[in-house]
């Protein structure tokens, strides 16, 4: 009698579990079915027409990798390539150094801490058209503010987004007046750190600048490795700051001709849809490729609390 009622019991055991998977996958099935029409999808349909010349207007062919072949004699694909790497290379430290220093003022306890806080955010909502539409007018090389408060004190101004020089150091500016999301995630990372390091540093006689460089730095190494890898990503995709302020031409002299720009001129300006999708399969390898690189290198400089 008891091992029929154990048998039940084991039996109703395995029908509430496999109820509980089968209404589990019912939930879960219109994300399933968005992330199989919105991201494998393309994905696989971006793959095949790289070794395609598919475009909108006409049929397609299989051309295996002549797309490929193409890209690596287009001067063009060169040039979006080493702009896009040089400005990810300036934004990038910028962003970190800029971002950590603002989290460690803001996180001083200090009087309408909480509005200082707010002021830097506010310009991360801003989006990202408008802000580049806003320092058209602040770095024109003729009537712009900037240029004029340098000319008040006597510097002449460079021409800035008209100077092929000074033209991407101008679009990293702009990236960095919108990094209140970085900080944030600076800032809650110093909030995790355990007082109890601050208390052993001072009890070794560490001053604050000692207590920063040896004890907040290396314990916030994780969130930093986080902010690069993120930050490294969006750099190397970035689109809408050159494209709004140059139209999509990239001028002056190509100086913000950037890889994204030029994969979308060649997908809907060109309307050569096999070229531009080789361009976002290169793009892909490219990312992955730094990403594995900061990731092999990351057990060298990345510390968490508690290791030894």
């Amino acid at each position: 009698m008891k091992s029929v009622l154990l048998v039940n019991k084991i039996k109703a055991k395995k029908n509430i579990g496999s109820n509980r998977s089968k209404y589990g996958i019912i939930f879960a099935l219109p994300w399933i079915i968005g992330l199989c029409a919105f991201y494998f999808y393309p994905l696989l349909s971006s793959m095949y027409y790289s070794f395609t010349n598919y475009n909108i207007a006409g049929s397609s062919q299989f051309v295996g990798l002549t797309n490929y072949i193409q890209l690596l004699n287009d001067s063009m694909f060169w040039t979006g390539i080493s702009n896009t790497l040089i400005y990810a290379f300036m934004q990038l430290p910028l962003s970190v150094v800029l971002g950590v220093t603002i989290a460690l003022l803001l996180n001083i306890k200090i009087k309408g801490q909480g509005i200082f806080r707010t002021l830097f955010f506010i310009p991360s909502l801003v989006p990202a058209v408008a802000v580049a539409i806003l320092f058209q007018w602040l770095l024109e090389a003729q009537f712009g503010l900037v240029n004029y408060l340098l000319d008040i004190v006597g510097i002449t101004g460079p021409g800035w987004l008209g100077d092929p020089t000074w033209a991407k150091p101008s679009v990293v500016m702009m990236s960095l007046w919108i990094i209140g999301n970085t900080f944030l995630i600076y800032l809650a990372g110093l909030q995790d750190i355990s007082q109890e390091y601050y208390d052993a540093a001072e009890v070794d006689g560490a001053n604050p600048f000692r207590k920063i460089w040896h004890v907040t730095i290396p314990l916030l190494t994780p969130v930093i490795f986080f902010n690069v890898v993120v930050g490294l990503i969006n750099a190397l995709q970035e689109f809408t700051l050159p494209y709004t302020l140059t139209s999509g031409t990239g001028s002056p002299a190509d100086s913000l001709m950037f890889y994204s720009m030029y994969l979308y001129n060649n997908a809907f300006l060109y309307m050569r849809m096999g070229y531009a999708s080789a361009m976002a399969w290169i793009l892909f390898v490219l990312i992955m490729i730094i990403t594995l690189i900061i990731l092999k290198t990351s057990k060298r400089w990345v510390f968490y609390q508690g290791d030894k």
